[in-house]
C-alpha cells in the first residue's frame, strides 16, 4: 500500500481509539456497536456495507474480535501507521488499568475484603458467560451439522481431548460437510471429531518460564476463534490442567478483573502474565496474545472482499464456532461448580441471570454490585 493519507488522520486515529479504551465498557459487542456509531454514523469514514465486510473479516480470522475491528479501522482510516496505533491504543488503557489490578491483587489479595469481593464476583461472571453461551448457540447453530459439532466438542472436552484439536476438527467437519451437501454428494459428519477423539491430552508439569509463557499466548492469540469467554477454556486447558501454574480460583479472578475493566477481555491475559512474572510476565502476556491479531489483519485487509463470498471459509467459521460453543459450555460447568459453593452464591448468580436477560443490566453494574454482596456477606457473618 502507497497511498498517501493527510497526517491529520494518525492523530484522529490516536484520540479516538485511545477515548474508545477507556470508555468501552459491556463487552466486543457493545464495542463494535460503538464503533459503528462513531466512525460510520457520526465521523462517516466508511459506511455500513464497507463496515460489515470488516466485521466479516474478523470473524474469519482468529483472535478479539473489537481489537480487530479497531485494527482494521485504524488500517482504513491512516495506512499502515493506522493499524500500528489503533490497535495499540484501543488496547493500552485496558492494558495499564489490569496491570495496576493485577499489583493489588498480588500485594493484598489475600485480605478479607478482596476474597470477599471475589467470592461475590465470581457467580456473577458465570452468569454473564451463561448469557453469552446463550446468545451465541443461538447465532452458531446453524443447522443439525453445527449442532452435531458443539455437542461432539462438549463430550470429548470431557473425555479430556485437546481443545486446539476439537476446534480445528470442528471446522473441517462443518466446511466438509457443508460443502459436500452443497454439491449433492453427502457424507458422514462425524469423522472428523472421532479422529480428533483419537487421544487425550496429556498432564505436563513443566517449571515456571516467561519465554513458555509467552509462546502459550501466542499460540491462543493465533488459534482463538469465537467470544473472549471462549478464552476461558484454552487457559484453564494450559494454565490449570497442563501446567499447574494457575488454580481455577485464579484464574477466574483473572477473568473477572478483565470483566470489569474496559477495553478488550484478552487482557486477562496481562493480569495472568502479572501473577505468574511480575511485570515482564504481563508485558510478553500482552504481546504475545495480541500481536497473531496485528498480523492476520494486515494479511487479511486486502483480501476482504474475497472472504465473505468463500463457501470454504464460511463453512470452516461455522464448524469452529460451533466447537466453541462447546467448549465454553464445558468450561462454565467446571468453573460454576467452583462458584456456586452456598445458597448466597447461588442466589447472586441467578438474580445476575435474570437481571442481564430480562432487563439488560450492564454486566460491569452486575460485577460491582457482586462485589459489593461478597463484602456485605463479610460484614454479616
Amino acid at each position: 500500500m502507497t497511498t498517501r493519507f493527510p497526517p491529520g488522520r494518525l492523530a484522529e486515529v490516536v484520540a479516538y481509539f485511545f477515548k474508545l479504551g477507556i470508555t468501552a465498557f459491556g463487552g466486543p459487542v457493545a464495542h463494535i456497536a460503538m464503533m459503528h456509531a462513531e466512525v460510520v454514523k457520526r465521523r462517516k469514514w466508511l459506511d455500513d456495507q464497507r463496515f460489515l465486510d470488516l466485521l466479516g473479516a474478523t470473524q474469519l480470522i482468529p483472535g478479539p474480535n473489537s481489537t480487530e475491528m479497531a485494527i482494521h479501522l485504524g488500517f482504513l482510516r491512516a495506512g499502515w501507521p493506522g493499524l500500528i496505533v489503533g490497535g495499540i491504543c484501543f488496547i493500552l488503557p485496558a492494558v495499564l488499568i489490569v496491570m495496576a489490578l493485577a499489583w493489588a491483587y498480588v500485594r493484598f489479595g489475600s485480605l478479607p475484603e478482596v476474597s470477599s469481593a471475589l467470592y461475590g464476583i465470581k457467580p456473577v461472571i458465570i452468569a454473564i458467560i451463561l448469557q453469552a453461551v446463550w446468545n451465541l448457540g443461538q447465532k452458531a447453530v446453524k443447522g443439525p451439522l453445527t449442532a452435531v459439532a458443539g455437542l461432539a466438542t462438549l463430550v470429548l472436552y470431557f473425555l479430556g481431548v485437546n481443545e486446539l484439536a476439537l476446534l480445528l476438527a470442528g471446522g473441517l467437519t462443518v466446511m466438509i460437510g457443508e460443502n459436500l451437501r452443497r454439491f449433492g454428494k453427502g457424507g458422514s459428519t462425524g469423522s472428523l471429531m472421532l479422529l480428533a477423539a483419537s487421544g487425550p491430552s496429556a498432564l505436563v508439569a513443566a517449571p515456571f518460564s516467561l519465554t513458555m509463557l509467552f509462546l502459550i499466548f501466542l499460540k491462543i492469540g493465533a488459534v482463538l476463534y469465537g467470544s473472549g469467554y471462549v478464552l476461558l477454556a484454552l487457559l484453564r486447558a494450559d494454565f490449570v490442567v497442563r501446567l499447574g501454574w494457575l488454580t481455577d480460583r485464579q484464574l477466574l479472578d483473572a477473568i473477572a478483573i478483565g470483566q470489569v475493566t474496559p477495553g478488550p477481555v484478552f487482557t486477562t491475559a496481562t493480569f495472568i502474565g502479572f501473577l505468574l512474572g511480575g511485570m515482564p510476565g504481563a508485558l510478553l502476556a500482552t504481546v504475545g496474545i495480541f500481536l497473531p491479531s496485528f498480523l492476520f489483519v494486515a494479511v487479511t485487509f486486502p483480501l476482504v472482499p474475497r472472504l465473505r463470498n468463500s463457501a470454504l471459509a464460511g463453512g470452516f467459521l461455522d464448524g469452529v464456532n460451533a466447537a466453541s460453543l462447546g467448549l465454553m459450555a464445558a468450561v462454565t460447568w467446571q468453573l460454576g461448580r467452583a462458584s456456586f459453593v452456598d445458597l448466597p452464591t447461588i442466589a447472586t448468580g441467578l438474580v445476575s441471570a435474570v437481571l442481564l436477560i430480562r432487563f439488560k443490566v450492564n454486566s460491569t453494574w452486575l460485577v460491582l454490585g457482586g462485589a459489593m454482596i461478597g463484602l456485605l456477606n463479610m460484614f454479616l457473618r
